[in-house]
């Protein structure tokens, strides 16, 4: 597994992370909040449902027990009752409620259309049995039905309530769990930022240290390179080499001119002598036997110090020309 370790990276995969998990976090609520809306409509209707089927059973008895025949009431309930299981079934757009999409409940649905079909037809029966009071006794044996299914269609919109709601809490469960599962990995992120912005922090204090020290050892003939711990961040290390790659360009320097002023005393010394040996020389050119043995002497200190004086003038120019690379250095740097 490849280990990020770059600080634009971890900020873009942190901000990334965040910035998901925020989203979904605001998207899971808003759904759960519309899902709760459609839940409470379909359970209100199938609860309405159950109600119903009570009202046409009443109905009925009133009907039959008084003699009377106004099926206002009986039509409306009936009506409303069919047009309630269509919409738990089919669904209905203008009010934002979506067509049944579990098996278990759409079967339920199948099943009381079932039972509604044949509890229907004994409606339609007694309404015709009653308009034309041909027999009583048929009538009785309807209403014994009617009541007969009625217990049995109302156990099972009774169940078929108790499905929808238990959808709705399930639904609601999952949502909430994986609304606390982002609310814990968010918190984890957030944990996360502050230990990777803390080693960045870290990492950034070790150029402080450096700094201070470099100010603080002013005499030092050679400076220590800068020393990064190994998981540091890419651009740390980078600007790490950067620094240095100028240290050992100024080390490098600082020997070059040591040298070459050590060079140069040997040179002075080298003069010195010269003429010292010169002073020596006239002194002794009273003796004219000497003169050309002193003349080949000087000669030979001559040539040798000409060519201390050549070699130094060589670590001279090496000087100049590490110092016109730092300063090159120096500017591509700041550039």
């Amino acid at each position: 597994m490849k280990i990020i370790n770059k600080i634009s990276t971890k900020i873009k995969l942190i901000v990334t992370l965040l910035v998901f998990l925020m989203a979904s976090i605001i998207s899971t609520t808003i759904y759960l909040n519309q899902q709760n809306t459609k839940d409470a409509a379909m359970i209100n209707i199938a609860g309405k449902q159950r109600m119903l089927t009570q009202k046409i059973a009443k109905n009925i008895f009133y009907l039959h027990y008084t003699y009377t025949n106004d099926f206002y009431e009986l039509n409306a309930a009936s009506d409303e009752f069919i047009r309630g299981l269509n919409i738990l079934k089919h669904g209905d757009h203008d009010k934002n409620i979506p067509p049944v999409s579990v098996k278990k409940i759409s079967n339920q649905l199948k099943e009381i259309h079932k039972l509604w079909d044949n509890y229907y037809e004994d409606v339609q029966t007694f309404k015709l049995l009653t308009l034309s009071y041909s027999d009583r006794n048929a009538g009785e044996e309807i209403v014994r039905s009617i009541y007969k299914n009625n217990t049995i269609l109302l156990d099972n919109v009774d169940k078929l309530v108790t499905m929808y709601t238990n959808n709705s809490e399930d639904k609601t469960k999952s949502i909430k769990i994986f609304q606390y599962a982002s609310l814990a990995i968010l918190i984890l992120m957030f944990l996360y930022s502050l230990i990777q912005l803390k080693s960045i922090e870290s990492h950034v204090e070790i150029f402080s240290e450096y700094s201070k020290l470099l100010l603080k050892d002013k005499e030092k003939s050679k400076f220590i390179p800068i020393k990064l711990e190994a998981e540091s961040e890419s651009e740390i290390i980078e600007v790490g080499d950067t620094i240095n790659c100028f240290v050992q360009k100024i080390n490098s320097a600082m020997e070059h001119s040591n040298e070459a002023l050590k060079q140069s005393e040997y040179a002075a010394s080298k003069l010195e002598e010269l003429t010292d040996e010169f002073d020596t020389i006239i002194g002794e050119l009273k003796d004219k036997s000497l003169i050309s043995k002193h003349l080949n002497n000087s000669e030979d200190i001559v040539i040798e110090s000409t060519e201390e004086l050549i070699n130094s003038t060589k670590k001279l120019s090496n000087l100049k020309e590490e110092l016109e690379k730092l300063t090159k250095s120096c500017q591509n740097l700041n550039s």
